[in-house]
């Protein structure tokens, strides 16, 4: 298989690509790469400014943040059809608001943020598709992380108290 059918194989798995016409598949193919990483390898760190956005084929991906007094924790393990890096598509920020680390060999799409930001303002049927995702992962990791701090600080005060 070529790497261009491997492409194309690997962005049909994914349940929202699977909703765009049959033009923005294909131009989404040309922004977009695999790439295969073994366990251990940090996609982005928390604070980097990146140009690309990640959806998980296979393998996991730990999501991390920094917490004052607890160094990096894990708030959330992406499995494959995750997304990662959706910050690298929103209009201001662009920056990586949490660490990304392979948690067991993994291979990834790959697409490059800064054209997916030109073919959504191409094309504003295919920016609501892809926006609306992004929204929806972006909540989601909102109130994991919410969760996951409530749990941490939780323990924290019950340490204190019982000291």
């Amino acid at each position: 298989m070529t790497p261009e059918q491997e492409l194309i194989s690997a962005l049909e798995t994914i349940p929202w690509i699977q909703e765009l016409d049959p033009e923005y598949f294909e131009k989404l193919a040309g922004i977009s790469s695999v790439i295969e990483l073994d366990a251990g390898v940090k996609l982005f760190q928390q604070g980097d400014k990146q140009d690309f956005l990640y959806v998980v084929l296979k393998g996991r991906v730990a999501i991390e943040i920094a917490v004052p007094g607890k160094g990096r924790t894990r708030i959330y393990t992406a499995e494959p059809s995750d997304m990662l890096g959706w910050s690298s598509v929103t209009p201001v920020v662009r920056q990586m608001t949490a660490s990304a680390v392979t948690v067991l060999p993994s291979a990834l799409v790959r697409i490059k943020a800064s054209k997916l930001q030109k073919l959504c303002d191409q094309n504003h049927s295919f920016g609501y598709v892809v926006m609306q995702r992004i929204a929806n992962v972006a909540a989601s990791r909102l109130l994991f992380t919410r969760l996951q701090l409530l749990d941490i600080f939780s323990h924290s005060s019950k340490e204190v108290k019982n000291a």
